[in-house]
């Protein structure tokens, strides 16, 4: 944790002294994922423009806006992603400062990256000390020493001492939905994700890097905001679906989204975010733990269904298995 804590602490350090114009979040797959509500985050308690970049689109959009001033934030758990570790050394030469997320020490992002902090992973580490969890450390931090609140100590307090305990509570709450689920939904050869907001990069997650790549089950994951403008005519009574409802603004998108679906499908499922152990925690704070324990929820579900197709997540038909 120490370790952890003076990584942070240096890239909070160069940060607070950088002219900043703008934030970039940029990573593939579940990485992006994990970097996606920090754009949300950024948005939300500044003024600074902050975008979510797939690593090759960033670098083959090439933002005008991005250069001097500009923090780019990247992710890769190996660290030997092609097209992030590109994209971090395309951000510095483009005068950007960067901060590289990497589970293993000395990767090429590692190397590539202006600024590093090493994340834990596996069921053996501490969950504040995971990617998601560091991110918020990192940007809650610099948010202090940019516009020093209260709120923003109590939310990095809140990751190392509050969330753990919240997290333990709310997985055993949602340990036997999970279990009915996966044995009701085993055969499913198609399962849709909804949310939006800080929680619609769960669902995006859950859909290409759960069911996708880890169970091979045909998935897309859906805007509730533009559920209305086109996905709604799949709904059918016998077509499965995952809605995350977001906390913010008692997950007005959902409802109604809830509300159509259960009208002609007998397989909706909603996870509602309010309902999770947000004890010790903050009214106005409480969004932002949503996806921090939303995604361990979805992963309870993806363990035992993929229990029950006798298929485990850790098999895969092409990744790491040949050049692609």
């Amino acid at each position: 944790m120490q370790e952890h804590q003076q990584q942070i602490l240096r890239a909070v350090t160069a940060v607070s002294k950088y002219p900043i114009r703008n934030f970039y979040f940029v990573a593939c797959g579940g990485s992006l994922a994990v970097l996606m509500p920090g754009q949300y985050l950024i948005e939300q308690e500044t003024e600074f423009p902050a975008f979510a970049y797939s690593s090759a689109e960033f670098t083959q959009r090439n933002p005008k806006a991005l250069g001097p001033g500009s923090v780019v934030i990247l992710c890769s758990t190996s660290g030997n992603t092609p097209e992030t570790v590109a994209a971090a050394k395309f951000a510095r030469e483009k005068g950007a400062l960067t901060i590289g997320f990497s589970h293993l020490v000395d990767s090429p992002l590692w190397q590539e990256a202006e600024y590093r902090i090493h994340y834990s992973t596996g069921d053996e580490a501490e969950v504040n000390e995971y990617s998601n969890a560091l991110l918020y450390r990192l940007l809650f931090a610099i948010l202090d020493e940019l516009q020093p609140d209260p709120k923003y100590k109590k939310m990095i307090y809140g990751i190392l001492e509050v969330y753990p305990r919240n997290l333990k509570q709310t997985l055993e709450k949602y340990k036997e939905w999970a279990e009915d689920l996966g044995k009701a939904w085993k055969r499913e050869p198609i399962i849709y994700t909804m949310s939006s907001g800080i929680t619609y990069p769960v669902a995006y997650s859950f859909a290409i890097c759960i069911l996708m790549e880890m169970q091979w089950i045909h998935s897309q994951a859906l805007h509730s905001g533009e559920f209305f403008h086109g996905p709604f005519e799949i709904t059918d009574f016998d077509v499965p679906m995952i809605i995350l409802k977001n906390i913010e603004n008692d997950g007005r998108l959902e409802a109604r989204a809830i509300a159509f679906t259960q009208k002609f499908s007998d397989k909706i499922t909603v996870v509602d975010t309010s309902e999770f152990c947000y004890d010790g925690i903050e009214e106005n704070l409480k969004k932002y733990f949503a996806p921090l324990i939303a995604a361990p929820v979805l992963r309870l579900f993806a363990t035992e269904l993929a229990e029950q197709r006798g298929h485990p997540l850790s098999v895969r038909r092409y990744m790491w298995k040949m050049k692609y």
